[in-house]
């Protein structure tokens, strides 16, 4: 099965950068979800990888081999664009079949091979329908079932889940993951949707400005994030803004706006130094009484968002600064709410669960404001 490298990669389109000297290694048979928002060069990285699209600059390799001169055709990939477009005139099994005959198969091979196809991706039951006689998803299945059925070994998957409703992209990630592995396949997949990217992903790579971010497995990049960016982008978080203002053995004490001051379990930084302090929205505990000892933050609730598993709180602490928590319904009593608007509360920060990162030069507001 393909591994792919690219390094240094480089693609403008006159004034825009989409791609700044991307360099990535992925592994034979592993499913890699680059991750990022919209304009972030996601669909430009998988463009140049099926050679649809030439970089200006850098290399590509496949299996270990220059490609960067290799016609899309020699590449041995599949790409499934964003409008994956079936033939409506063709049955499903025509439009599987389609490209094995493409490829040089004689009709009845290539018809074995996307009765075989129809199987795995489960709608061998549906062979004789038209595209307009399918939902959604299905219709999903059968541009997949193309791309498998297609001998390539190399997946190249853009939003392949975008065009379906919630419900049935959630369905759908499990199963996308399954028939992947089930035929060994590498996959690139791109999408925006940072629940899709750690749920069926080995690796996540964050795209932003052209630029990876971070590349590591979902649990590395949730739970070590190397950037502002992808702390929020990756699960969100809270970000207050401070300056190192003394050291202990573990830990840096971070003075906040307003004179409060937090430990943050962590000493990357000198004193001195501004930095913004990162707290995932689920690591952040309200109280309604504030403990003796710990970082505690006092605060006014503002807002109360039930958003099925979790209760999102919005607080405005008293130095003027926003957080968010996220509380797991399961802990809420005979369907009342712990907190209502206007509650006096304490926000509560293990040190351990708060991270460090430098002060953007042009600012908070301006970092966050650019996803």
């Amino acid at each position: 099965m393909p591994s792919v490298r690219l390094i240094n990669v480089t693609k403008r389109f006159k004034d825009i950068l989409a791609l700044d000297r991307v360099s990535l290694t992925i592994r034979s048979r592993e499913y890699v979800c680059v991750l990022g928002p919209t304009g972030s060069g996601k669909t430009t990285l998988l463009r140049v990888i099926a050679g649809l699209t030439s970089p200006d600059s850098g290399q590509l390799l496949i299996d270990e081999k220059p490609a960067d001169d290799v016609k899309p055709e020699g590449r041995n990939t599949a790409y499934m664009p964003q409008q994956y477009a079936l033939f409506p005139h063709l049955t499903v099994l025509e439009n599987v079949a389609f490209s094995p005959l493409a490829r040089g198969s004689g009709k009845a091979e290539a018809f074995e091979i996307a009765r075989k196809v129809l199987r795995t991706v489960k709608l061998a039951h549906r062979e004789n329908a038209l595209p307009h006689e399918l939902s959604g998803g299905m219709q999903q299945r059968v541009a997949l079932g193309r791309a498998i059925a297609s001998g390539a070994n190399l997946l190249l998957l853009d939003e392949p889940l975008g065009a379906l409703d919630a419900r049935l992209r959630v369905e759908l990630r499990a199963e996308l993951r399954r028939i992947v592995k089930d035929f060994n396949l590498t996959a690139i997949h791109v999408t925006h949707d940072q629940n899709e990217a750690m749920t069926i992903a080995d690796t996540v790579v964050v795209l932003k400005d052209g630029t990876v971010q971070q590349a590591g497995s979902p649990f590395h990049i949730y739970q070590d994030p190397i950037s502002i960016f992808a702390a929020n982008f990756v699960g969100g978080s809270n970000f207050l803004v401070g300056i190192v203002v003394g050291m202990e053995r573990n830990a840096s004490v971070v003075e906040l706006r307003e004179g409060v001051r937090i430990r943050v379990g962590q000493k990357s930084h000198s004193l001195g130094e501004p930095v913004i302090v990162s707290v995932r929205k689920e690591s952040t505990i309200l109280r309604a009484h504030a403990p003796e000892t710990g970082n505690v933050v006092p605060g006014q609730v503002k807002n109360a968002n039930f958003l099925g598993a979790f209760i999102e709180y919005t607080v405005l602490l008293d130095n003027r600064e926003t957080m968010r928590a996220k509380i797991p319904t399961i802990y809420v009593a005979d369907g009342s709410l712990p907190f209502e608007v206007g509650d006096r509360v304490f926000a509560i920060l293990d040190p351990e669960d708060c991270k460090l990162f430098s002060h953007p030069p042009l600012g908070l507001t301006t970092e966050l404001e650019a996803f």
